[in-house]
């Protein structure tokens, strides 16, 4: 990544979200042609502008398309800095922006709305409050413990099955409606993005996702023992305790609006290690800019691979897991 080539490589890395994104609004059941993609596009600016494009066109883009590509795009992103973020932080390459249990959490907040609450409360709070109230009985609990890293993983499988087994009994009594409804967002999907719900988790994606890039440097350091971090000046418990709070803070928005998205933030980090090594400097934001493209691009095949749309949740997995596989295969290096 070094040199001319390597600056060329990694300005690809960084505009192919945008340029994906941009190619994905013409892709859906209804094909909008390029040159009416951009005809649309300039007369939503300057409404006076290409007065013949169909109407229809721009409820599409502006009310459906758009909103579920920008959910992708940054959802991709932030999925994947908490990935590689705890990675570095828990100095283990298999933990994933899910390990505290925010994904049991939230989709135990998000039954009991859709099964009990009904209308009455919106299933994208319930979610991301419950995931936020896993991580915090993850703090809670393995902050009693001395190894404080260890303990925090431990806990984390703890806490996830507790909520799994509340999710369980939701589960049981729920109706079958609701119980339909339960699964769908479970499998993770990007369909049901509406700006109203953008509003108020895209700005903590953004603001999680962009916090943790600005620590990058932070991760080098925690990814030392504590003795030598503590020796370069920094509050090793503060520091990490900072990094967990905004991963979760990220992942619970994204988890609270699109379900549960697994193995993006375990796999993208990998990869970008293989190219560019184990430094977060250029790991995290790369893994950003890696992450929202893979996530764009499954997107892309969820809508287009068949008659009907398949929950993105599932794809990321059957891809994911294979793809995981062969990457074990082929690393000969110690990590880190």
């Amino acid at each position: 990544m070094r040199g001319k080539k390597g600056r060329l490589i990694v300005l690809f890395f960084f505009l192919s979200p945008f340029l994906l994104m941009l190619a994905s609004l013409s892709i859906g059941r209804y094909h909008i042609p390029p040159l009416d993609l951009g005809k649309t596009l300039v007369r939503t600016v300057s409404p006076a502008s290409f007065p013949e494009v169909p109407p229809e066109y721009r409820d599409i883009l502006l009310r459906i398309r758009l909103p579920r590509l920008l959910l992708a795009l940054l959802a991709g992103a932030a999925l994947s800095v908490s990935g590689a973020s705890l990675q570095a932080l828990f100095k283990n390459p298999l933990v994933n922006e899910y390990i505290l249990g925010i994904s049991f959490g939230a989709a135990f907040g998000a039954a009991l709305s859709l099964v009990f609450l009904g209308k009455g409360f919106p299933p994208q709070i319930a979610a991301f409050l419950f995931a936020l109230a896993a991580v915090l009985a993850v703090l809670v609990v393995s902050g009693r413990s001395g190894s404080h890293t260890v303990s925090l993983l431990l806990t984390g499988v703890i806490v996830s099955a507790f909520f799994q087994a509340l999710l369980a009994l939701v589960e049981f009594f729920a109706n079958p409606y609701a119980l339909q409804s339960l699964f769908f967002w479970l499998m993770g999907s990007l369909s049901l993005a509406t700006w109203s719900d953008l509003s108020v988790s895209l700005p903590v994606m953004g603001l999680g996702t962009a916090a943790l890039v600005l620590m990058r440097w932070r991760l080098n350091v925690l990814s030392l023992s504590e003795e030598e971090a503590a020796a370069l000046g920094v509050n090793v418990r503060k520091e990490k305790l900072l990094i967990i709070v905004l991963t979760s803070l990220s992942t619970a928005a994204v988890t609270a609006v699109a379900g549960v998205i697994g193995w993006i933030g375990l796999i993208v980090p990998h990869l970008v290690r293989m190219m560019v090594g184990a430094d977060n400097r250029k790991v995290v934001p790369l893994s950003a800019a890696l992450g929202a493209s893979v996530l764009i691009v499954a997107d892309d095949i969820t809508r287009v691979a068949a008659s009907f749309e398949i929950p993105i949740g599932i794809l990321t997995s059957l891809i994911g897991i294979p793809f995981f596989i062969f990457l074990l295969g082929r690393s000969r290096k110690v990590w880190l």
